[in-house]
């Protein structure tokens, strides 16, 4: 878990690609990221942020975004669905957010362009959300509540499965896909990176391992299943499947 709370000046790039005109910012956010080991239990992320343009007494223009992204190793279709219900019931209970287009920005958001792929099995994501500041608050406030609900129930049924030395490949394989999104692609890195904040701090994010094979593709049936999957991403509240477990 990561607290980041950061002020300063917006650079010239930065000053002319966020809503508003001044160049003073704050920025505060919460992210939390977890790379399991066990290649059945899926990595998540969960993201929860407002920036500010101008000063907390005087603020020109002030916004929320985040939300919450599945990435398994291994598909289990009740996971994907179970993470995707508890987020569809958080935005149904807020007037500001929308499940469906949250949905589709996520699967948008998360879209490794250079691999035709997408990180993962999505959640929800949104960005420049105002309007009703306190509605939009109390939004985020009940998001970063449901971060347990959605993910703990799925590390308790996975996590005593042992895993095969290939399937551990495979899940460093995918890790790498990780890697190469956060670095190109993850506007939390880029914003860190381009205002000066704390290296370490930036890339909390990334695995701890990950790996590289030069033209890899499908080795099993199991690892084909999740490809299929994240190179055309599905609405998973409408899954009709009744296979919860990976194919063999």
């Amino acid at each position: 878990m990561n607290f980041s709370n950061v002020e300063g000046q917006f650079n010239e790039e930065l000053q002319n690609s966020l809503p508003g005109q001044e160049r003073a910012f704050r920025a505060s956010g919460l992210s939390l990221v977890l790379h399991p080991r066990n290649p059945h239990v899926p990595t998540v992320h969960a993201n929860f942020r407002i920036i500010l343009r101008g000063s907390l007494q005087s603020p020109e223009k002030l916004w929320f975004g985040g939300g919450a992204d599945l990435t398994p190793s291994i598909l289990y279709e009740e996971d994907a669905r179970h993470f995707h219900e508890l987020w569809q019931e958080l935005c149904d209970r807020h007037s500001v957010a929308n499940y469906a287009q949250f949905k589709k920005q996520c699967d948008e958001y998360f879209w490794l362009t250079h691999r035709r792929e997408a990180r993962g099995v999505g959640g929800i994501f949104f960005d420049y959300l105002q309007g009703d500041l306190e509605a939009a608050l109390r939004f985020v406030l009940d998001g970063a509540s449901c971060f347990l609900a959605s993910y703990v129930p799925i590390v308790e049924r996975r996590s005593a499965i042992a895993s095969t030395p290939a399937q551990r490949t495979f899940q460093l394989w995918r890790r790498g896909r990780y890697a190469e999104f956060n670095l190109l692609h993850d506007r939390g890195t880029q914003f860190g990176l381009r205002t000066g904040g704390r290296i370490e701090s930036i890339l909390m994010s990334m695995p701890p391992l990950a790996a590289w094979q030069y033209d890899r593709k499908a080795n099993s049936a199991e690892e084909q299943r999740l490809l299929n999957v994240l190179r055309f991403p599905r609405d998973w509240l409408e899954s009709t499947s009744a296979d919860s477990a990976p194919a063999d």
